[in-house]
Parts: structure tokens; sequence; C-alpha cells
């Protein structure tokens, strides 16, 4: 056991959640603040009317590292009340016909067969190695702390970025596999699940989709905001603490060392150990004093945002499965807009999550939830964009496209529409620039050791948690950012402990 030290968690999103229940199970004291009246961060909640809306992730993908992480807490996937999806979502096309991705084999293989002869087989192949990659690059990448500068650069690293092709566009990687430009957009759109533009992003990420069609999909019983309780509702039980309307405003520091935070209202805390769970940039730039580190980050690449309607219908549309991506023939333009702009193309692709299909506790009976999420560029800070012009015109686009898909009423049968855009993310979470997929974009020069890393450098008890740190993005991603900050804080602040005897 590291012994009774203290820990302070800023941040009651999932990976401070998560983090304070590992610290606890080896004995700390765990305190943690949130701004917020509510935990979950981006994995939490709006209740309207008896309308319930997950507010960012509203699907587990990449199942196996949710049950790896919830096993060394103790906890198995039966207590989440999880139900396996059919489909994992199915796309919708401009030419009227979709793709239901599945991972039933034999459906997938006619619906693959139908849009392109023979892609069935080179599907397979592209699965069997973007899964070899996904399994290597959790394995040597994303799931070990680098802690020194040798441990990632040395010459087994340089030949496994080579291996995980690092060096080839996800979409161009693609083309190796499909001609079909439907598939080609079937198979990279995921990309944005982590902010990324597939024309740009490794074909590394080429195992999202892999990931998803070897390992299926769920949803919980009371959406995604139930993980994040249920891990709450562990931790409080090992004696963690949450303190909620608590915006931290300083974290206080006296040399090489943290010292606690200091309040809104101007009160104070103090602890053995501080972990950030806020967004790492946001940290830097407000909440320490100004340095060298703030304006590197500062300087780093930031992923895009989403701007998204919450609608509660009286009437349900069984025409959409639980989860629904309209994908644009004017892909590539789009996301140049998004990437290149920091705007939204004319003619967007957009995602509709549907609870009531697997849940009707989302919505009263009879009645529909729907959240349409549109992809947007982040906040740009010299030219501020209308979001009340892009809010209508998204709007617009997604009711053109449902028309068009046989949901000609849909409009006059939204009871209210909840928007958030990416300065409703930046004001709630203190995201930076909006940028909800987690903040600090990801490409080869921020993965692995140089990401920032998840203990701070000149406060040797400042440690992170997040998207925003390594790992990277993704609530998969998160989880296991807080088993790694978890297992270098014992072993550094026992370490330190065994040095000062």
């Amino acid at each position: 056991m590291a012994g009774n030290g203290t820990a302070l968690v800023i941040g009651a999103g999932i990976g401070g959640i998560t983090t304070s229940l590992f610290l606890a199970e080896r004995g700390y004291k765990v305190d943690v603040y949130e701004k917020n009246i509510a935990a979950g961060g981006r994995c939490g909640q709006i209740v309207r009317d008896g309308h319930r809306f997950d507010l960012g992730a509203t699907m587990i993908l990449m199942p196996e590292v949710y049950r790896d992480v919830l096993r060394s807490l103790g906890l198995t996937m039966d207590e989440m009340n999880l139900r396996p999806l059919d489909d994992i979502y199915t796309l919708w096309f401009d030419d009227g016909s979709r793709l239901a991705f599945t991972t039933d084999a034999k459906r997938m293989e006619q619906q693959l067969e139908s849009i392109e002869p023979g892609s069935f087989a080179r599907a397979k192949d592209y699965v069997r190695t973007g899964y070899d990659l996904y399994t290597v690059a959790f394995k040597k990448l994303l799931g070990r702390n680098f802690t020194r500068f040798f441990e990632f650069f040395n010459l087994g690293n340089a030949l496994l970025l080579v291996k995980l092709k690092t060096y080839l566009n996800h979409y161009r990687y693609t083309a190796r596999f499909f001609r079909s430009e439907h598939l080609r957009m079937a198979f990279t759109f995921q990309n944005i699940y982590v902010g990324q533009n597939p024309f740009t992003a490794p074909a590394l990420f080429s195992m999202i989709p892999a990931a998803e069609l070897t390992e299926g999909s769920m949803f919980p019983e009371g959406g995604m905001y139930a993980i994040a309780a249920k891990l709450m509702e562990r931790a409080m039980a090992k004696g963690v603490r949450f303190h909620f309307s608590a915006p931290v405003k300083e974290i206080r520091v006296e040399g090489r060392k943290a010292t606690g935070v200091v309040f809104s209202d101007g009160s104070e805390a103090k602890a053995d150990v501080i972990i950030a769970n806020a967004d790492l940039p946001y940290v830097y730039r407000e909440l320490l004093p100004p340095g060298r580190k703030a304006r590197r980050i500062n300087r780093m690449k930031y992923s895009c945002s989403a701007l998204v309607l919450h609608w509660g219908l009286d009437k349900q549309y069984p025409q959409l499965g639980q989860h629904s991506t309209f994908l644009s023939d004017n892909y590539r333009e789009g996301l140049d807009r998004i990437f290149r702009n920091k705007s939204m193309g004319d003619d967007p692709c957009f995602y509709i999550h549907a609870p009531v299909r697997t849940d009707p506790t989302a919505a009263p009976e009879g009645y529909d939830t729907l959240s349409v999420a549109v992809g947007v560029g982040h906040l740009d800070q010299k030219h501020p964009q209308d979001w009340k012009r892009l809010t209508e015109k998204a709007r617009n686009a997604v009711f053109r496209k449902l028309r068009k898909a046989g949901m000609d009423d849909i409009e006059s049968h939204i009871r209210f529409e909840i928007v958030t855009t990416p300065g409703n993310w930046e004001e709630a979470l203190n995201v930076t620039n909006g940028s909800v997929f987690g903040s600090l974009g990801h490409n080869i020069f921020q993965m692995g050791y140089f990401r920032p890393h998840n203990r701070d450098n000149r406060y040797k008890n400042l440690y992170f948690t997040g998207g925003s740190t390594h790992p990277g993005n993704g609530i998969p991603m998160v989880l296991m950012s807080a088993r790694l900050v978890a297992e270098r804080i014992i072993n550094e602040q026992k370490a330190g402990q065994t040095a000062s005897r």
C-alpha cells in the first residue's frame, strides 16, 4: 500500500473519478473538486421534460479496454448494465443507400459486395491489419508511461512507428483496399471520434474501425453517464469525497511543489498530491504560473469541435437506428472547411444518437430523444465565428437530409431544442478552444513522449489525467490515462517516501 497520503483531484470527469478510485484503493485519502453541479464532464447528461441526452460520448467502443480497466478496480462489465448493439451504426449516403456497420459477418459481406464486388475479402484484411495495429499500439505506445527520453527515442520505437504506419495518411491508406468512395468514407470517418481529419491523420487510426468490427459496441442502461455514476458510487464507497460547485481558480505552488488549490470564493484546500482532470492546456494557461510549457502547449495542434442539437420530439422516427451517420458526397470539402477554415461545410456530415432504441427511459412513452452532432472547427480566437449563423446553417442542412430520407415532418415535432456550440463547451467544461474531442489533437508529434506528460516537470507532485495528456482522447484512452497516472503516482510517491527515510 502507498500509505495514507492525501490526494486532491481537480475535475470530476471520467478521468478524475477513475483516478480517485485507483488512489483510494491504494490507501489515499482523496477529495475531488468539480466546478459544475454534477459529475461526468463530457460523459455527463442533460435531463429535460422526461428526455435524457448524453452530453458527449454515446456508446462504448473498444469494450476490452473498459473490461481491462474495470477488472483492475475489482469491477466487471456486468455491473454496468450493458447491452451489446447488433449494429454499431448505420451509414446513410447521398444516393439513398445505407450500410449497417455490424459485427455480423454474413450481413456485412452482403452489404459490402453489393457496393463493390470483392470488397468483403479486402475489408477483412483491412480489419485484421488494423486490429493488429491496435494491439501493438496499446501494448507498446499507448498503454505505458514514458517517463524518460530514451524510453521512447530508441531504434525499437523508430521501427515501431514505421510498423504502425504513422508515415501514411488514413484516407490514402484505405484506398489500398477499396475503390468505392462510399467505402473509403465508411472506414475513415471514425477519425472524427478523436477530432482528426482522415486526410491528414496517420493510418495507425485504422485501428478504430477495426476495433469496432472486431469487438463490437455496447450501450449502458441510463446512458453513458451511468458509467460515470457507477464509478463515482464505487469511489465514494472507498471513501472518496466529491465537492460540487467548487471551481478552482489557482494551483498554489512553492518551489518545486504544488501545495494545494485556491477556489473562486477564496477558500483553499491542500494535499500531498494534486491531480488535474481539468483540460491540460487550460491548467497551464489559467491555474499555474506562466512558463515555457504553457507557451509550447498553446502552439500545439488542437482538435476540431462539434455543434450539437438536442431535440425532444413528440413522435418517434423508427427509420433511425440508435446510431446513424449521414456521410456527404462533399466529404473532403467538408473536412477542409472544418480543419483549414475552422468552420463547417455547406453540406456537412452529421451523426444522430437515438437512445430510445435500446433504452425507453430516455424519453416519455411514444416520444423520441435525438442528439444531432455536426463537425465544426474549434473556436478561432483571431477571427471569431458567427455561431448563430452556423447553427442555423447546420439545422437546415440536417432537415434537408432527413426530409430526403423520408422524415419530412420532423421539424414540426420538435418539442424543444438545446444547442451546444464550441463556445458552450469552453464555458461549461473549460475545454480550450471548445475542442470537445479532447483539446489537443493527435499526430505523430503529439503522441507518446511528444504528448504532454502526465506529471509536470517543475512541480513533482502535480499530475494530469484526461484526454489532453498521455495516451490521448476518447473514453477508453481516458480510462487508461487514469490507470497510468495512478500507477505513476503510487510508484513515484512511494519511491520519494523511501528516499526520505
